[in-house]
């Protein structure tokens, strides 16, 4: 009997990470019905983060919360309680900025607007249930605000000059000439969770690097919002050079001042859901995401993962939407392209599902 762990990441805006896994199993137990299967959703702090956690720890639950997400409406999400634990006595909240403050929670880019309220104001709910610790991922971010609106939601004031306080998101970096932080609530332990190692500002940081991604597209207009997360940067007393300050578009700045630890995202979820003690006693691991390209070796889920099924012995293998051109397959025994399987990126996209199952099958016929 072979035993598959199933630890795909989601494939971003067309099947979670769960919902994958379950394809993928179907698709394998097709070719190979005898086989153990081992659930494990992956998520590197962006998208798929809570759902992650979600279908990984016995006894999760999700908390229902209404929050002012980035397009500037109220929408409707959760955060994730975990059970107590010795660590964490009054258990543990699990909140991503994809589902709260997310790019893929806006129909057209917000590029000085969107910011992080929503996501501050999740953190301020499950502060407000009394967990004692934090686990927050940022991957997926719709702007480029330095985390003010997370810190504003959290009693943090970002003041222009004549006392008033500035216009949210990117907009109003330009204008802080103070902050408060008098009222700014109390951190528990806090883990961050992001694949970024960028610097808050200049060439490397989050207005040059990722704000064109959220919209700022022009030369100047990166540079005043470069120039207001410098600002902001000495305000809070945050070194804009800092290894993943510049994550979610400055938010990784405003968490480290708050007391956060960051971490890289993709070996912080695996141990916190137990996924080195699965692929111990793991035959084969299968991992994937939407886009494995040349980026995917650098902390992403499948490298990682295909790291930790080398350690224990067990054949790494790939399901991909797509394989480029420059992507290091050779970590897996083998793969199979969503893209390759359906004859076009279209039809990959428009059934999922369907495609991860045949890429089930395919691995599976390789392994046996």
């Amino acid at each position: 009997m072979t035993r598959v762990v199933l630890a795909p990441d989601s494939f971003k805006g067309t099947i979670t990470a769960a919902d994958a896994a379950a394809a993928l199993a179907e698709g394998w137990a097709s070719v190979d019905p005898a086989a153990e299967f081992v659930h494990r959703p992956m998520a590197d702090g962006g998208e798929g983060t809570v759902a992650a956690f979600a279908a990984a720890v016995p006894g999760a639950r999700r908390i229902p919360v209404s929050v002012d997400g980035p397009a500037g409406s109220r929408i409707d999400t959760a955060w994730l309680l975990l059970p107590p634990t010795a660590d964490a006595p009054s258990g543990s909240a699990v909140v991503d900025l994809g589902s709260t403050s997310g790019i893929e929670l806006l129909a057209e880019l917000r590029p000085w607007d969107a910011d992080t309220t929503g996501l501050g104001q999740a953190m301020a709910a499950a502060l407000d249930h009394g967990v004692s610790r934090l686990v927050i991922g940022i991957g997926s971010s719709a702007s480029t605000d330095g985390g003010t609106g997370m810190l504003a939601a959290l009693g943090a004031r970002f003041l222009d000059a004549a006392g008033a306080p500035v216009a949210r998101g990117a907009r109003g970096l330009a204008d802080i000439a103070s902050v408060d932080l008098t009222e700014l609530r109390a951190a528990p332990e806090v883990r961050v969770l992001t694949d970024v190692t960028n610097p808050l500002t200049g060439p490397r940081g989050a207005a040059a690097v990722f704000g064109p991604q959220k919209g700022l597209r022009a030369a100047e207009d990166i540079a005043l919002v470069d120039a207001g997360l410098g600002r902001l940067a000495q305000l809070l007393d945050v070194d804009p050079a800092g290894p993943g300050n510049g994550a979610a578009g400055g938010t990784g700045a405003a968490l480290r001042m708050w007391g956060g630890v960051l971490a890289p995202g993709a070996a912080e979820v695996a141990e916190l859901i137990g996924l080195p003690e699965a692929i111990a006693l793991a035959d084969v691991v299968v991992t994937g995401e939407g886009s494995y390209d040349g980026q995917s070796g650098d902390g992403k889920v499948p490298s990682y993962l295909a790291g930790l099924a080398a350690e224990a012995g067990a054949r790494a293998m790939l399901a991909a939407g797509r394989i480029t051109a420059d992507a290091d397959t050779a970590l897996f025994s083998a793969s199979a392209s969503l893209t390759d399987l359906a004859g076009s990126a279209d039809a990959a996209l428009a059934e999922p599902a369907r495609w991860l199952r045949d890429a089930g099958a395919v691995l599976a016929r390789a392994a046996s």
